[in-house]
């Protein structure tokens, strides 16, 4: 499934590792994902609420269906946070900018979740738009 396909098929986000610090990126992607319509679902133990939204301390406490799982944690919590993913029906695991796992890639696809790593949602989302990127 192409990119494109992707973020307009799925539309609701769980956003682990997802930041109160307006300045990371786990903070403006999803605000920037929020404002394009998708539904945010942060998942942070250390918070309530993120952007306006209640935070989960897990993808398992979500109590709704998730489409995406977005993740901005370190490379070496993939594999794990992908089980997670799978274990609660996600369509889709995505690993931001930065972040690998040929361990999380391959757990993903024997379980049919779609897997893409190393991507920013947002400047993905830009591209579609026909926006530029000027960074935070």
């Amino acid at each position: 499934m192409e990119i494109q396909e992707i973020l307009e098929k799925f539309r609701v986000v769980a956003v682990v590792g997802c930041s109160r610090d307006p300045s990371k990126p786990a903070h403006y992607v999803p605000k920037y994902l929020l404002g394009k319509g998708y539904t945010i679902i942060p998942v942070n133990p250390s918070a309530d609420a993120i952007l306006g939204q209640k935070c989960y301390k897990s993808l398992g406490d979500i109590p709704q269906k998730v489409d995406v799982v977005d993740v901005f944690r370190p490379s070496s919590e993939a594999l794990d946070i992908t089980r997670q993913a799978v274990a609660i029906g996600a369509k889709v695991v995505w690993l931001q900018e930065g972040i690998t796992s040929t361990d999380a890639g391959a757990y993903a696809m024997r379980n049919n979740v779609i897997f893409v790593q190393d991507k920013c949602m947002m400047k993905q989302r830009m591209k579609i738009d026909g926006e530029t990127f000027g960074g935070a």
